[in-house]
């Protein structure tokens, strides 16, 4: 649960109306709510060995339930080092970044018990969390919430509501009943809400969408190319029938029928169609590698993986063959219809 954004940064950072301790009570209260974690995350400066960067900051729960809940939801864990409890004020977790690229960010090694600056103010080193799939972990700073809102003189604002349910199949009524009660809370009218209230499943469908959107691009810049490979291969055809009317006419003179002049440069459209979607899927291929090995690079991850699917790629060669000889027919009648005489006069 946060509240509208007015701008970009994290979750709830850039609301102009802030959730409070208020909200967070208000969805305490909500049949079916188990857990209410309230959430920083903020960006804040961070600078070791006379040299910064900037990042996201999130807090951790003094609370050992909701500490727990978050550390479960993160899926994180420690590659060296520990993870902070009630006990760790002063203490940070850094995201894997900032070990194995320390040298990269600070010209210096990080280690396990040094001391970095966040925002002005010196935190010790309690661990590093293991290479996780989302970047933003891996370059994430934690801290415990009673650090966090002194070092930005934070009282009870909030930047997002993580709520979980007392069982699973609750989660979109329970989402519904959240929604209600905030707005009632507010006297705020359907549709004018100044907050948003999202599920997993809602959280995926947006993905989907965008990626939904994505393919569409795609699939449109790959019917353009189709067309204009098609147009390519016609015209070439055309031009080989012009260049070899002798011979078709020398073929026909002999004994070769319409199909078999027909036959003859449908299939080298086909060949022609054929070689091109090889030669297409040796670039596809590069390019997703390449894509996939920079963004690795870039984002410190190894989510991205190209995977190989032979019959999509038997698939797409084929029906290269067969784009290739449909854009070759016309070209081939026209061959396998002209007269000897004529073709061999010219």
């Amino acid at each position: 649960i946060a509240n509208a954004e007015t701008g970009f940064g994290p979750p709830g950072s850039t609301a102009i109306t802030k959730l409070t301790t208020h909200d967070l009570e208000v969805i305490e209260g909500v049949s079916g709510v188990q857990e209410a974690i309230p959430r920083l995350i903020r960006m804040t400066k961070v600078e070791y060995n006379g040299r910064t960067t900037y990042t996201y900051t999130g807090d951790i729960p003094m609370e050992e339930k909701k500490r727990a809940i978050v550390y479960d939801t993160f899926n994180v864990e420690t590659s060296s080092g520990k993870l902070i409890t009630e006990n760790d004020k002063g203490r940070v977790i850094l995201g894997s970044d900032y070990y194995e690229n320390s040298q990269a960010r600070f010209g210096k090694q990080l280690e396990v018990g040094q001391t970095i600056t966040v925002q002005g103010k010196e935190f010790r080193i309690a661990g590093f969390l293991e290479k996780s799939g989302t970047f933003t972990i891996n370059s994430v700073v934690f801290m415990l919430t009673d650090d966090m809102k002194g070092l930005l003189d934070l009282s009870d604002e909030i930047d997002m509501i993580v709520a979980q349910v007392e069982e699973i199949g609750m989660t979109e009524e329970v989402a519904i009943k959240i929604e209600e009660a905030i707005r009632k809370d507010r006297r705020e009218k359907v549709g004018e809400e100044d907050f948003t209230v999202q599920t997993p499943t809602q959280a995926i469908s947006s993905v989907n969408t965008i990626l939904g959107a994505i393919n569409i691009v795609i699939a449109g810049i790959a019917a353009i190319s189709l067309i204009i490979g098609a147009v390519g291969i016609t015209n070439t055809m055309y031009t080989s029938v012009l260049e070899r009317r002798k011979e078709i006419g020398t073929m026909k003179a002999v004994g070769a029928q319409n199909k078999d002049i027909l036959m003859i440069f449908m299939i080298e459209s086909g060949l022609l169609g054929l070689v091109g979607g090889i030669i297409g899927v040796i670039i596809g291929l590069g390019m997703a590698y390449g894509a996939a090995g920079a963004a690795r690079a870039g984002l410190g991850i190894d989510n991205f993986r190209v995977t190989l699917s032979a019959p999509l790629i038997l698939g797409s060669v084929i029906f290269s063959f067969v784009i290739g000889m449909i854009s070759g027919i016309i070209p081939a009648l026209q061959a396998s219809k002209l007269k000897p005489v004529d073709a061999l006069r010219q």
